[in-house]
């Protein structure tokens, strides 16, 4: 058990934003002080997706939380626990002994100022650290994180990014909101216009951000790519009202098809309207990305 011990952060996770940023900081500090793996548990599906019957759409699926965790805070184990009617069930205090303590080898424990677990959210943070120094491991409770005197949360990052306002959210989350997917053939209409496009979705149950065309950043293979990126039904060309995200890629010459990328949407550019004529279109998405070019530079 010793060389398992671990410091746990306790949440969702949803986006990873510099509330959460304070929870993961926190745990690595403590982990590096105590010896321990820096960990976090997190959950398969929203808690209140489960409790309340109504599933809420995310900004990151769990291997984006999981991803990011470790590459911007460097925690080591990302704990992925399966939120049913057994976990529901659970009282808070058996979550702590037998779940975080006795199969995962808690020694230490971080949480926010709002987390409550266990049967119908009896466990608070004032309980929890009650409990831990009954049971002999530390607590830390993290107060909220204000961004312009607004509280950091998932809730309001899900409604910046669904109006269109990327960049505010990033000031929120601490990295741009993104969304990865593997490249899919379309209907080639990149080729027919002469720019190289990719074709993606926005994975299941992830909130849409606002239709319309964004200055954006494709990674792949390590590599940044600037792209004039079009959220939306592309009303041009399709007739039906499947939601895609294409990206026009600037200065890319390459196959992508089949490799997976991270699109970064950073800044709104203009709504997504229909055009009369691909020619028109051409024009607009060289515009486009004019615009694209002129806020990286």
């Amino acid at each position: 058990m010793k060389q398992n011990k671990r410091v746990i952060a306790l949440g969702f996770f949803d986006g990873v934003h510099l509330g959460h940023a304070a929870l993961l900081r926190r745990v690595t500090q403590r982990a590096e002080e105590l010896g321990a793996i820096p960990s976090a548990v997190t959950f398969d599906s929203l808690p209140t997706k489960v409790i309340m019957g109504h599933s809420v759409p995310l900004l990151t699926t769990a291997d984006e939380r999981a991803d990011l965790m470790r590459q911007l805070y460097g925690i080591q184990d990302i704990i992925v626990a399966h939120f049913d009617d057994a976990l529901m069930h659970m009282s808070w205090q058996d979550f702590v002994t037998e779940y975080l303590m006795a199969q995962n080898h808690a020694i230490h424990l971080v949480v926010g100022h709002d987390f409550h677990f266990g049967y119908k959210g009896e466990g608070s943070p004032e309980h929890l650290q009650q409990l831990c120094a009954q049971l002999g491991i530390g607590c830390d409770v993290i107060p909220p994180v204000c961004v312009d005197g607004f509280m950091v949360s998932s809730t309001y990052i899900r409604n910046l990014v669904a109006q269109g306002n990327v960049e505010r959210a990033a000031q929120f989350l601490g990295h741009p909101h993104f969304l990865t997917d593997q490249v899919r053939h379309g209907k080639r209409l990149g080729k027919r216009l002469g720019f190289p496009t990719v074709n993606l979705h926005i994975p299941h149950g992830n909130v849409v951000p606002a239709f319309g065309v964004y200055a954006a950043k494709m990674w792949v293979d390590g590599q940044s790519i600037p792209a004039a990126t079009n959220v939306g039904i592309r009303p041009t060309i399709d007739d039906g009202d499947a939601i895609t995200v294409e990206g026009t890629l600037l200065d890319f010459d390459g196959d992508l098809y089949g490799k997976t990328v991270r699109m970064e949407l950073y800044h709104y550019l203009r709504p997504e309207r229909h055009f009369e004529s691909l020619q028109a279109l051409r024009t607009q998405i060289m515009l486009d990305a004019q615009q694209v070019r002129a806020y990286f530079t």
